[in-house]
């Protein structure tokens, strides 16, 4: 069996979470990506995966030996593309990751456009509301919001969204509508745990104060707590309360006017949405034309110019 073919089905099989997904995704039959992963493990003398009826997991060897199978075949694309120069077209499949609901409202349209110009292209798109390990995990390309740590990875910078406050006009029509941050104890509030993890949120200093740089905190009573944005906003859009969630979240509720935006001097500093990759992916041209693609057409749906 050739050890390329095995190691590029292992690899499938990781990302896959599957043998029979794996080895779709290649074109091979689970009879094949058995066969495959057994002569590995014979090379090896060791099982790369755990595998039961339901699920695998990689063994320790397996997770070590993993690293070094998705740097050979990146080697080996490489110098494929180095070969054919400037005639290199994006081809082959693409890992993607994003933060979910940015995923489903921004980066997915994209991504269709994207594949109906390359029809030699397939995306895996990971929406997923984690930090994910682009090296270990083979990531092409992932975006993250927020401030990032200095690391080895490129990063483009293609926008901003704020962390705002908003209900729906029929809430705020039967209450006293918030002036300053402190108002929000006497008011019905929905927590949004991945923006507001505590009873305590954070706003800017106002723009009355421009003295003070640092936050603002406010202790609010949660009537209700939810893990997702879409829980939230339904909540605020029937009247509930007010919720506290990211500028896009709310982006079409608030343009035809079903949520109001409030507390807009207090709100604290926008985060950073960039997108990211390592060096040795933009080398490939399928990455290099995600990257050309996907980095201008973000900046223009944030509004943002670099």
């Amino acid at each position: 069996m050739d050890r390329l073919d095995a190691m590029a089905l292992f690899v499938a099989v990781v990302d896959e979470g599957s043998l029979a997904r794996g080895g779709r995704r290649l074109g091979k039959s689970p009879a094949a990506v058995s066969r495959a992963l057994g002569f590995l493990e014979a090379r090896l003398g060791a099982p790369l995966l755990v595998r039961t009826t339901r699920s695998l997991r990689l063994t320790e060897r397996g997770e070590a030996y993993l690293g070094t199978c998705r740097a050979v075949l990146e080697q080996i694309e490489e110098a494929e593309l180095g070969a054919a120069g400037d005639r290199a077209a994006p081809r082959g499949l693409l890992t993607v990751t994003a933060p979910r609901m940015f995923g489903r409202l921004k980066v997915r349209p994209q991504v269709d456009a994207f594949l109906d110009r390359h029809a030699a292209v397939q995306v895996r798109l990971l929406l997923l509301d984690r930090v994910v390990n682009v090296i270990d995990e083979g990531i092409d390309l992932a975006v993250r919001i927020g401030h990032l740590p200095d690391s080895s990875l490129v990063a483009l910078k293609v926008g901003e969204v704020s962390r705002i406050v908003c209900a729906s006009p029929a809430y705020l029509a039967r209450v006293r509508p918030p002036r300053e941050p402190a108002d929000l104890a006497a008011l019905a509030c929905i927590a949004f745990t991945q923006i507001t993890p505590s009873e305590v949120w954070s706003f800017g200093p106002g723009s009355a104060d421009g003295r003070a740089e640092r936050l603002r905190q406010v202790r609010v009573q949660p009537r209700l707590t939810v893990n997702s944005a879409d829980a939230a906003l339904a909540s605020a859009l029937e009247g509930k309360g007010l919720t506290c969630v990211l500028s896009y979240q709310a982006e079409a509720m608030l343009a035809d006017g079903r949520l109001q935006r409030v507390l807009t001097d207090w709100e604290p500093a926008p985060l950073p949405v960039h997108v990211v990759f390592t060096r040795t992916r933009l080398a490939t041209a399928k990455t290099r034309g995600l990257v050309d693609f996907l980095v201008p057409a973000l900046r223009a749906e944030l509004g943002y110019r670099a």
